[in-house]
């Protein structure tokens, strides 16, 4: 793990167009901007990790479970 240190307003870059600021520290609290292209998705980790999850248990659905979802589930197929 790369550790950098950065003040307020200072940057970091990431590849050629990921560009990350710290726009504020209050206490332990540190405020990041991130600036990166549209199709670049961008999370926090809990937020990341409860949509990996979701997605593993969705792909374990089998089809006749969809069922369950209700008619709009079916419509997607």
């Amino acid at each position: 793990m790369l550790v950098l240190s950065r003040q307020r307003d200072e940057s970091i870059i990431i590849g050629d167009n990921v560009v990350i600021t710290v726009v504020d520290v209050r206490g332990d609290k540190v405020k990041l901007g991130i600036d990166a292209p549209k199709e670049i998705p961008v999370h926090r980790r809990e937020v990341y990790e409860a949509i990996q999850r979701e997605n593993r248990q969705a792909a374990l659905l089998k089809q006749d479970d969809a069922r369950l979802l209700g008619p709009d589930a079916q419509a997607s197929k």
